[in-house]
């Protein structure tokens, strides 16, 4: 949830959304979970919260995936006698609204005035500490970060990677359920092809990504600017391959590897990418298009797009400066083919009503004098942690009886 707490929460308790006509009993099931309901008015209430934090992703299949999640972590809580006090959950409340720059009683605030009740935020946090406990308890002795482990970590930050890519990509549609039940026997029947003339064509033919009209096509990228899982995939592969279906915000993405070279200046990594996004509505409109070309002519900088957003809803402008692995997947891959002060006008936000005028302000490199080994280590550590955390909640998914309506 790392881009869920911004100061834009502030802004939020404009933005109520209104409950559907056709929903007439909010109390109606809408999942099991080992014979635990989860209701409808539980995935409304969460799904108004991912809407607000602009979390990636359909908001309702967002929210009824992550409630189904808790629900598991919370029967394994129980079963395994592991619970939270009133004064922890205030305390976690307190924490995550401190996120957003505000106390626990304006993020309330704000969050009920977008319709979103205390009760349902309160579950939330509940719900993550006791996970967090569960995690800690049965795994923080079997991490165990060496100064072997921490060195090897701030070398390969140091190390240019020295390595650049040629990648075409696919963009399928995912961003209803309807448009996801279409695009994922596509996207497996397409990680299939192995020469290149028959992705261009594939592109050409299902991809709703701009690169379509050059058949995929996209220039050569230093690795080191991919979002580390896609790069992981990429580097797996030789010439004419296609990596494994990735799932990112809204859409399926696959990549054929075309070629791969050394560079011959290449960068440190990147520490964190600082980059801005102005929301414009009408998605890819007209109307919506015109308006971003014509805040491209006005800016060079990302600091221009404060007069752009001058009297407008707070809301309207983000500004984030985030570690790669922490930037939504498809903002990383746009971001990976921009240099500094470049835009992109290819995402769009709330289900393609929003059009995204995307910016990289500035790519920060790892400096190997400034790193904290402290800090790396602790890096590490949660990593592996979350590594581990993962791989438990998907045995228990795996485990368990799932049902939805």
């Amino acid at each position: 949830m790392t881009r869920a707490t911004r100061p834009i929460l502030i802004a939020l308790t404009c933005l109520a959304l209104a409950l559907p006509a056709a929903a007439q009993n909010l109390f109606a099931p809408v999942a099991w979970v080992n014979e635990r309901v989860v209701t409808a008015f539980e995935v409304d209430q969460r799904a108004r919260m991912l809407e607000l934090f602009r979390s990636p992703g359909d908001p309702r299949e967002e929210a009824l995936r992550s409630l189904i999640d808790e629900r598991l972590q919370l029967q394994e809580g129980a079963r395994l006698g592991v619970t939270v006090t009133a004064e922890e959950v205030a305390e976690g409340m307190t924490e995550f609204a401190g996120r957003a720059n505000l106390s626990r009683e304006e993020f309330i605030a704000a969050l009920n005035g977008s319709g979103v009740e205390t009760q349902s935020f309160r579950d939330f946090v509940r719900a993550g500490l006791v996970w967090r406990k569960i995690v800690q308890g049965l795994f923080r002795q079997t991490v165990n970060i060496t100064t072997e482990d921490v060195n090897r970590a701030v070398d390969r930050a140091a190390k240019p990677s020295g390595v650049r890519v040629l990648l075409s990509e696919i963009i399928l549609p995912a961003n209803t359920p309807q448009a996801t039940a279409r695009s994922r026997p596509l996207a497996d029947e397409l990680s299939e092809i192995d020469t290149l003339p028959a992705f261009a064509s594939a592109a050409r033919r299902y991809s709703a990504s701009p690169s379509r009209g050059r058949s995929g096509r996209l220039d050569w990228l230093p690795i080191g600017n991919l979002p580390p899982a896609i790069a992981q995939q990429v580097l797996g592969l030789q010439p004419g391959e296609v990596t494994a279906p990735i799932q990112i915000p809204n859409a399926i993405a696959l990549f054929q590897l075309r070629g791969l070279e050394e560079e011959v200046d290449p960068n440190p990594e990147v520490a964190e990418l600082e980059y801005a996004a102005f929301y414009i509505p009408g998605g890819r409109s007209e109307a919506a298009l015109a308006e971003a070309r014509r805040i491209a002519a006005r800016v060079d900088t990302c600091n221009d797009l404060y007069g752009v957003a001058e009297g407008l809803p707070e809301n309207r402008l983000e500004r984030d400066n985030l570690p790669p692995a922490e930037v939504p997947t498809d903002v990383a891959l746009e971001l990976a083919q921009l240099d500094d002060n470049e835009v992109s006008i290819n995402l769009t936000r709330a289900n393609g009503q929003t059009l995204v005028f995307l910016m990289l302000c500035r790519r920060h490199y790892v400096d190997p004098a400034q790193i904290d080994l402290s800090a790396v280590a602790n890096s590490l550590n949660q990593r592996a942690l979350q590594g581990k955390a993962d791989n438990y909640l998907a045995k228990l998914r795996a485990e368990a009886e799932i049902v939805i309506q």
